[in-house]
């Protein structure tokens, strides 16, 4: 075990953690909500380090970063845990389960020669809460920037500002799920809250790290116009109206196995009323849609890239602008 970081020593050899807004008290040989964060002794160790669960090479595009170096291949890592309970989450088997206990150690080292060896551009912290696996992200980070190897987070961006205005060094873009815009949603349904989220939206534009946000729209949970409105505005209004907005399709899994799937009609009216707002940059997943998975330019409308899915099938850009009428075009091409 390694020791983790961002935490304060309490009476009787309890500790309260402060990498994310739970802030947890732990007492000794207990662990945090997120489950791989554990008092042994009055000292915080990740359980975690080391301890990747799954490591997988991935397009760019599936994360999703369709303005972050198109067509780049990621090396995609996600470890156990998640400070998290999203009765919704796709990738719950990770998030929810147990450490395996013959898991084969990597150390960050051995990371980066991975990645190099697979002619990767990026790693990609992933697939459950890289917040959790702070420590093992953070020093594989570091490492990577030394490479030339860029850095990414997909996160649900439930972390404290300290810790998150830290990690903000080596990390050079991030997806945020913005899973709803109610508080209400956030409580029932992912056991948290919504402000530490937008805080840290605002906080990654501060610090100048490349943002694009997810929202799984959730049949009868989150799909009101009216939020939906509310969210577009808050993101214009605070993030600026070319940050990237990703709507995509929720499929029944884990503990909403009885709500239906999101329909194509759904998405588009999300992505409609995005464009009302002035958002720029809008785009649906999770199911086939050739026209909306394409960016296109905001002044004259031509396609920039033509995408099918994960595949780029057409980069209409030169040195960051379109290619027909020279207008430039927001990201890190």
């Amino acid at each position: 075990m390694k020791e983790a970081k961002f935490y304060e020593q309490l009476e009787q050899k309890k500790i309260r953690c402060l990498l994310c807004p739970k802030k947890c008290v732990i007492k000794t040989d207990k662990t945090g909500f997120c489950r791989v964060r554990k008092n042994k002794d009055g000292k915080l160790y990740t359980l975690v380090y080391n301890k990747p669960a799954t490591i997988t090479i991935d397009p760019i595009e599936k994360k999703p970063l369709f303005h972050f170096f198109p067509q780049s291949k990621t090396m995609s890592i996600g470890t156990i845990g998640c400070n998290l309970y999203c009765k919704h989450c796709q990738n719950w088997q990770l998030s929810q389960g147990d450490i395996p206990k013959n898991i084969r150690e990597i150390t960050p080292e051995e990371i980066i020669k991975l990645t190099k060896e697979n002619n990767c551009q990026i790693i990609a912290y992933t697939y459950n809460e890289p917040t959790i696996f702070y420590e093992y992200m953070i020093e594989i980070a570091k490492l990577a920037k030394k490479e030339g190897i860029k850095n990414i987070i997909v996160t649900n961006g439930y972390i404290n500002e300290k810790p998150l205005k830290e990690l903000c060094k080596y990390i050079d873009a991030a997806n945020v799920d913005l899973k709803g815009f109610s508080e209400e949603f956030y409580k029932k349904q992912t056991t948290a809250s919504l402000k530490p989220v937008l805080n840290t939206l605002t906080i990654l534009k501060q610090q100048k790290v490349w943002t694009e946000i997810t929202n799984l729209i959730i049949p009868t949970l989150n799909d009101k116009t009216e939020v939906i409105k509310a969210m577009c505005e808050w993101i214009r209004k605070n993030l600026g109206n070319e940050t990237p907005l990703h709507f995509t399709a929720f499929h029944p899994d884990f503990k909403t196995a009885n709500l239906l799937p999101t329909t194509p009609e759904t998405l588009i009216k999300a992505m409609n009323i995005a464009k009302e707002e002035e958002l720029k940059y809008v785009y649906i997943g999770n199911v086939y849609s050739e026209k909306h998975e394409n960016t296109y330019c905001p002044n004259c409308e031509a396609v920039i890239i033509k995408r099918r899915g994960f595949l780029v099938l057409e980069n209409n850009m030169f040195k960051n602008k379109c290619e027909f009428c020279s207008y430039k075009i927001q990201g890190v091409f």
